[in-house]
């Protein structure tokens, strides 16, 4: 399902362990077979529809994992359950990477019919769990989701999805600034693209939106919403690109609904805004309070009301010496506690032990 760059997978983790010595293969929907820092990628084919992409990707994978007779196997999607089993039975050492509280975001996928919701969350967690036990490690995203999994007996550790610090250069020059917020990710309304789009409007910023829509007939509807030319969808740009337009903004955005996938997340976009020396204007809930407002690295907002958005975007607009006071507290933050180079040696530690061990 991941992008072959995607940032958690490529640009940390496999650069992270090709760094240290390990030849890693990422077997990925590519147009092509090609190695990019050292890092060999075998391509899937691509394929857009959902059925079609579950039912085949899984059997043509397990083909090219095989081929590559690895020491070890580490896999990022749900859907690849089942070649991870396969790949156990095969005397294989394998690691289960979970990004998301999965049962919990299947409550919140539009192409579930509702009153099935919560039969497949559950059978799914049943899946989740019983398999969970038969890998060698399972490695979460978050606290969170790491308790769920140890409470059912798994050998689980947390390795949270932070920036690497080296890739943010502070000597940003003010000069460069323009009266642009930004916000990077998957665009989506339950990301709240609707409500950062109707607030904007209310002030004298642009949006910058980078990434990809979830679901295509959401862009036109986007496009019939807003009123003036103050929101530009840039699509999706590979991690280098993203951080030029964070040196640009003013303040980046994270205004997710309040579902329970998302209020105890830890989005790497926040985190990255941080390191970018740039004030977030964040979901209010009570974790992410924690962290956002405890700290006073930006402002808290209720994701739902584009009049409190537009109010934070315009506070920072109006407040510009506050502003980057906030933006020098989040990047120290980062420096102090929430960074890639920390969680780095997690990983790396966790792989020894599951080969040597």
């Amino acid at each position: 399902v991941h992008s072959p760059f995607d940032v958690r997978i490529f640009y940390k983790e496999c650069k992270t362990l090709s760094k240290k010595g390990y030849d890693v293969v990422l077997i990925s929907q590519n147009r092509k077979d090609e190695i990019v820092d050292n890092i060999k990628i075998v391509a899937l084919p691509i394929i857009k529809k959902r059925i079609k992409r579950i039912l085949i990707l899984p059997v043509i994978a397990t083909k090219l994992a095989l081929k590559q007779n690895a020491h070890l196997y580490h896999f990022h999607d749900p859907e690849l359950i089942p070649v991870g089993i396969f790949l156990k039975i095969l005397g294989k050492k394998v690691i289960y990477d979970v990004h998301e509280d999965v049962p919990r975001q299947k409550k919140s996928k539009s192409y579930i019919p509702k009153i099935i919701k919560p039969i497949i969350s559950k059978i799914f967690e049943k899946i989740e769990n019983f398999t969970s036990k038969r890998f060698n490690l399972i490695i979460t995203a978050t606290h969170l989701i790491n308790e769920r999994f140890k409470k059912n007996g798994s050998f689980a550790i947390d390795i949270k999805n932070y920036p690497i610090l080296s890739e943010f250069n502070l000597n940003n020059n003010e000069n460069q600034k323009e009266k642009i917020i930004c916000y990077v990710g998957g665009i989506s309304r339950v990301r709240g693209i609707y409500e950062m789009v109707e607030a904007i409007e209310k002030t004298e910023a642009k949006l910058m939106v980078v990434g990809n829509f979830i679901k295509e007939e959401e862009k036109e509807k986007l496009y019939l919403l807003q009123k003036t030319n103050k929101v530009k969808f840039v699509g999706y740009k590979i991690h280098p690109e993203a951080i030029k337009i964070y040196k640009k903004s003013l303040a980046g955005l994270v205004i997710l609904y309040p579902t329970l996938n998302y209020v105890n997340s830890l989005p790497i976009k926040m985190f990255e805004y941080m390191s970018a020396c740039l004030p977030v204007i964040s979901s209010n809930f009570p974790l992410w309070k924690e962290i956002i407002e405890k700290n006073n690295c930006g402002i808290c907002v209720d994701p739902l009301n584009p009049d409190e958005i537009a109010n934070a975007i315009n506070w920072v607009i109006e407040h510009p010496e506050e502003a980057r006071k906030m933006g020098k507290n989040g990047r120290k933050l980062v420096e102090e506690k929430f960074n890639w180079e920390n969680e780095g040696i997690r990983l790396l530690d966790a792989y020894e032990k599951v080969l040597y061990n």
